[in-house]
């Protein structure tokens, strides 16, 4: 209101005076202030609050949720679908957009519903009805992970009680990965993917290890250090190929599944970067840039810039094709080096070119010319084009 009555009584004051000398023209064309710079808004970060709008009026519910699709499955909400939006609102916190706050911490309250309660050691069940009810069987290693690193990116952005509580909710989530026996000696140790124990993926233990790696370097507790070798010390000895990227899984039997996923890749480039600042070891640092070139000599296709899903599925996708984004812009923001970021943003320009649709909203699959593309629209792949966009505009 006193913004409103000081505003009026300067518009009288204007308007008074301008009567006064009704016969004095201003000059057309007045001089320029040289010494304001205005700071243009990056493509990027317009195309994330975009795809944000898209995301609001077709996914977020009325308890805070977001439906899994627009098509086929309206009526449930995948939990690492939700924490991958609440990933991409954390970003746009830390860009200096505090309006996304309320959407960070409304799906932080949805997702409590998903904590199986009849387990003493927690964990997150995989999918819930909207309101956050009926969640029930199985839960996953890379969801609750994935979970944890989001409540940490939260952390960054959030202070007080609030803070304390996304802190508090990550702890949580590794407990369940500590205790619940999802990690044992079959196959030499490592993370199950999921509590049917069928396969050990690269992508479920990498997860892990980021958010292992992560709550040593904010917490010193030697618990999460000893996890985060020990995890990174099997992925080293069991998921690290010849050509110099992780494999895709073992199963129970032993076999092994060999090919190179794009999004596991990109995962161990950002656990390298955490576990070496977490242990002040700088190899780790040229251990990820290896591997990010390791990417782009395999995973990269040079014909239509951009990350392939995997090496036996050469099509492109919003989520596991931008996930390498994120690891290229983790990269230059560890060594300065523009080159990844050339990559980050071909890729998502890629991406943008074939699946995004008139109202920045992203298809699932496509070729990579856009050939063949799925008419569905997933929720995890509007979060993540929100976030990798996000993420680039720092810089592009």
């Amino acid at each position: 209101m006193k913004n409103f009555v000081y505003g009026s009584m300067a518009a009288l004051i204007i308007l008074a005076a301008s009567c006064s000398k009704s016969s004095v023209n201003p000059p057309k064309n007045p001089p320029v202030d040289t010494t304001k710079t205005v700071t243009p808004t990056s493509l990027y970060l317009t195309n994330a609050r975009s795809t944000h709008g898209y995301i609001a009026n077709n996914y977020l519910t009325s308890y805070g949720s977001y439906r899994v699709n627009t098509t086929t499955n309206t009526g449930s909400a995948f939990e690492w679908y939700n924490a991958s939006q609440l990933y991409a609102d954390a970003e746009m916190v830390s860009l200096g957009d505090q309006s996304y706050l309320q959407y960070m911490n409304n799906t932080f309250t949805w997702l409590q519903k998903l904590i199986d309660k009849a387990d003493t050691s927690g964990g997150y069940f995989a999918s819930a009805g909207l309101d956050g009810s009926g969640g029930s069987g199985l839960k996953y290693v890379d969801d609750n992970s994935l979970t944890g690193m989001a409540y940490l990116a939260a952390y960054d952005v959030t202070t007080g009680t609030t803070q304390t509580n996304y802190l508090n909710a990550a702890k949580g989530c590794a407990d369940w990965l500590m205790y619940s026996g999802q990690w044992d000696s079959t196959l030499g140790g490592g993370f199950w993917w999921n509590t049917d124990k069928t396969v050990k993926p690269t992508q479920s233990n990498a997860l892990a290890l980021q958010l292992f790696s992560r709550l040593y370097k904010i917490t010193g507790q030697s618990i999460y250090h000893d996890w985060a070798v020990q995890i990174n010390t099997w992925l080293n000895t069991k998921m690290y190929g010849t050509n110099g990227l992780y494999i895709w899984q073992i199963e129970a039997n032993g076999t092994v599944d060999s090919q190179n996923f794009t999004y596991d890749n990109a995962i161990m480039v950002e656990a390298d970067l955490l576990y070496g600042q977490a242990m002040n070891d700088n190899t780790y640092l040229t251990k990820a840039q290896a591997l990010g070139n390791a990417m782009i000599k395999t995973l990269w296709d040079v014909t239509h810039n951009v990350f392939i899903f995997n090496t036996t599925d050469i099509r492109v996708n919003p989520c596991y094709s931008g996930w390498a984004s994120q690891a290229m812009v983790k990269l230059y923001e560890s060594d300065n080096n523009n080159t990844w970021l050339t990559y980050a943003k071909g890729n998502i320009d890629q991406i943008n070119n074939v699946l995004r649709n008139s109202a920045f909203g992203y298809y699932n699959y496509a070729g990579l010319d856009g050939s063949g593309r799925y008419t569905n629209l997933e929720g995890v792949d509007q979060a993540w084009m929100q976030r990798v966009q996000g993420l680039l505009s720092k810089y592009k």
